[in-house]
């Protein structure tokens, strides 16, 4: 099985009976996150994969590549989550940011694996990113690249689009077919939560050098995390969504994670127990 469908069967496990009883209330698929608010009023974001769907037009042969959206609000949350392996990049945002609000309800519940969930925290200030390690950063996080240019020492910035990258950091500049060999080597490894969503992060962690200090972090990694734990990741970072209705009222409108972080979501950083 993968990391989400894990997750899955691990808040399936946490919320029990219940879990048959939540709706979908509420879905925006934003320009950047992609938001659903429960019946329960928890609320979880996820990357919108806009770029993974470049031929969705507005005529019949994109109209079933997205949950029906005529149908959604009262939709069984068990239906949103089976999408977590769909290969249509949409539903998959939907499903995803259904497994975060329901892993918030674990949180708000206090149902949570032997792990502390520090809130008000920025992940990269806990990754351990020594000058000596060599550093694959996995996604063109701005503030981690911006740390690492200060920090100098060996680092690679793998990414699919080159063009989100600035001229000093082309250098370091590894494309997604060249990734592997980066990834062995690599003695930290930072990963952005959008390979949930286009199902590449499994196999980033099997790749990953033994040993290495890993850290998936993003809004969009913000699950349950043993099962990332269980394969090697150390830090977690994501958000915690806490005033829903408002925070899918700013995705609609087009906003991006700094139109919500901290004030309508909590960032929180889980280290795995040693």
């Amino acid at each position: 099985m993968g990391i989400l469908v894990e997750a899955a069967e691990l808040v399936g496990t946490r919320l029990g009976d219940d879990l048959e009883s939540i709706t979908v209330e509420r879905v925006v698929v934003g320009l950047f996150f992609t938001g659903v608010k429960l019946s329960n009023g928890s609320g979880g974001v996820c990357f919108t994969p806009i770029k993974a769907i470049p031929e969705a037009v507005c005529c019949p042969s994109s109209a079933g590549r997205i949950f029906d959206p005529l149908n959604a609000r009262g939709m069984k949350v068990t239906k949103a989550l089976s999408a977590l392996s769909s290969r249509e990049p949409i539903k998959t945002a939907v499903a995803v940011a259904t497994l975060n609000a329901l892993s918030a309800t674990c949180w708000d519940r206090g149902l949570k694996g032997p792990y502390d969930i520090q809130t008000g925290v920025d992940a990269q200030d806990v990754i351990k990113t020594p000058g000596s390690a060599s550093v694959a950063v996995v996604g063109a996080f701005t503030p981690v690249l911006k740390k690492l240019k200060n920090r100098g020492g060996r680092w690679w910035v793998i990414e699919q689009d080159r063009t989100t990258l600035k001229s000093d950091e082309l250098d370091h500049f590894v494309p997604a077919e060249r990734s592997e060999d980066v990834i062995k080597e690599a003695e930290v490894l930072i990963i952005t939560g959008v390979t949930l969503v286009n199902h590449t992060l499994d196999h980033i962690l099997d790749t990953a050098k033994a040993g290495a200090e890993i850290a998936v972090i993003g809004p969009t990694a913000s699950l349950l995390p043993e099962p990332l734990f269980e394969r090697g990741v150390r830090v977690v970072g994501g958000v915690w969504v806490k005033k829903s209705d408002q925070l899918l009222d700013v995705l609609a409108a087009g906003g991006s994670g700094y139109h919500f972080f901290d004030s309508l979501a909590h960032r929180i950083v889980i280290e795995k127990e040693i």
